[in-house]
């Protein structure tokens, strides 16, 4: 009885809460009738843009699943003193939203090489596998031969583009990675992390890939160490033995790409300094390693040494947008997805809402006429927003309403993760806690050492040349094909030919390919089937 009288007087105060502490505006219903037909007229004016995309843009949320942009959305206006839950996001703004569908071809939820296989090669394939198909099997180097699969990046190099990536974790990891590299593991960034057994069978590790396999106009991340031989010391912590060069052979990849670049202009670099000196209109290359492995969180980082997302991805547009046949360009907020692994929500929304002022720089500085520019995620986790919190409550606080064991809850929380918290069949007191620093780690139910993925549909935004093309529910490959579709580049070239039908299918049945073998099985159907009526 005492906890359900408790129960009764909270949801009253809430209630009441709720009631006095509402906006004057949004009490009068012409607030919500008129915002609506503003909606409504800009849905109408809407025309379809079909020209060719000279530009792809393609803004990658690493974990960025629809719970995640919620709370994102509202700490965006929250650090901007707003309730928070009526922000308009940058990526909100985009009028074309579809849903893809995550799963591996062996697992049942995926992780970001598997999906990052899907929608920048165009197939489907296995866990822990980038550029391969699913005959490749996982650490398996022999199954990689011969089943290696292109992606994007390549095919608009190969039409004359010039192309780039930018990440926030290191350029060898699962997401950039698979724009450049066939890897039967994930984890092989360097010669050091691979079994003896698959340099034996002739595979290469990722980092060496990088050098090698695309001609890269611009590389923005992290992963120094996967770059030069073991034991190099790194320039910012050349104490830090964990930072030191990790490769076996003996090779320094950056000298190599510097030495591969003769009569270009070039740059390496690995600090904030030495990358604002570099001038996109006279820069050809540019590789920029800022840290030996992953960057920074966007909340721990050293705003004198390591530049932003944002600043990033504008120096990587300014730089590619010079050459006259455009650019495909890969911007991964790989963080948000190493903040929900650890459990720790704010750090997650922080790196959201940084990816989002990169989107905005990225609208900035191109024009919607002929720049295809996507949002996406690759899959999500078991982040949940729950409770009853009041309009304009802290994102990162507690939820109002207590629990059956009368103790406070927070309004984020996961599934499984490093936050599981039960001591003698008890959660922790959260009352004198302060649930909103960076480092608080979120309740879990399950105990996990790093929360998992998961499993349900990501959302897929789009704006410019053929963005309607992005819409209902797709399987996540689609997404490849729809974008060099727009860009006219890869084997479909319709768009760009002024064709829509689908393209004729040779056909093997019978006397061989073409309408004549087609015949000649038609009426072999036919005749057996006259014969047996």
């Amino acid at each position: 009885m005492e906890l359900r009288r408790v129960a009764v007087t909270v949801l009253f105060l809430l209630v009441a809460f709720g009631s006095t502490s509402s906006k004057v505006a949004e009490e009068n219903p012409e607030f919500w009738r008129s915002q609506a037909r503003r909606t409504l007229q800009s849905a109408l004016d809407r025309k379809l843009n079909t020209n060719v995309a000279k530009n792809i843009l393609f803004f990658l949320g690493d974990g960025m699943g629809i719970t995640t942009l919620t709370a994102a959305r509202i700490l965006k206006g929250q650090l901007e003193n707003q309730t928070g839950e009526e922000t308009v996001m940058t990526m909100d703004t985009f009028p074309n939203v579809g849903l893809a569908k995550t799963y591996s071809v062996d697992f049942q939820i995926a992780d970001s090489a598997a999906t990052a296989t899907a929608y920048l090669c165009g197939v489907k394939t296995n866990l822990n596998t980038i550029g391969v198909n699913a005959a490749a099997r996982n650490g398996a180097c022999k199954t990689q031969k011969g089943n290696e699969v292109t992606s994007i990046l390549k095919w608009a190099k190969d039409a004359g583009k010039s192309v780039g990536i930018v990440t926030t974790t290191r350029v060898q990891h699962a997401t950039p990675a698979t724009s450049y590299a066939h890897s039967a593991s994930r984890k092989w960034y360097s010669d050091a992390d691979m079994p003896e057994g698959a340099k034996r069978d002739g595979c290469t590790d990722i980092a060496s890939q990088l050098v090698k396999n695309t001609d890269i106009d611009v590389i923005i991340g992290g992963g120094r160490k996967y770059m030069t031989p073991r034991g190099t010391k790194d320039p910012e912590y050349p104490r830090d033995y964990s930072s030191r060069g990790k490769r076996k052979d003996g090779r320094n990849l950056i000298n190599e790409w510097q030495n591969m670049k003769i009569g270009k202009v070039a740059h390496y670099v690995w600090n904030k300094t030495d990358f604002n000196a570099v001038d996109p209109e006279t820069t050809d290359y540019l590789m920029a390693l800022f840290e030996p492995g992953d960057l920074r969180f966007e909340a721990d980082r050293d705003p004198n040494m390591d530049p932003s997302i944002v600043e990033t991805t504008e120096k990587a547009i300014r730089i590619l947008q010079k050459n006259p046949k455009g650019f495909f360009l890969l911007v991964e907020g790989g963080r948000i997805d190493q903040g929900h692994h650890a459990g720790r929500a704010s750090m997650a929304l922080h790196e959201t809402v940084a990816f989002d002022y990169a989107i905005a720089k990225g609208l900035e500085l191109t024009k919607e006429h002929e720049t295809l520019t996507i949002v996406m995620a690759d899959h999500s986790h078991p982040f949940t927003f729950n409770g009853y919190p009041f309009r304009g409550q802290s994102i990162l606080g507690k939820s109002p309403l207590w629990a059956k064991d009368v103790l406070p809850y927070t309004t984020l929380m996961y599934g499984n993760g490093p936050g599981h918290k039960i001591t003698n069949g008890k959660r922790p007191d959260l009352r004198n806690v302060n649930t909103k620093t960076n480092d608080y780690v979120q309740l879990a139910a399950v105990p996990t050492e790093s929360a998992t993925h998961s499993g349900e549909d990501v959302a897929v935004l789009a704006r410019g040349p053929m963005a309607h093309l992005f819409q209902g529910v797709n399987e996540q490959n689609y997404i490849a094909h729809a974008m060099a579709y727009a860009a006219c580049v890869g084997a479909d070239l319709r768009h760009c030919q002024g064709q829509t039908e689908d393209p004729v299918v040779q056909s093997t049945v019978a006397n061989g390919a073409g309408p004549a073998g087609v015949e000649v099985a038609l009426l072999s159907a036919l005749l057996a089937l006259r014969l047996l009526m």
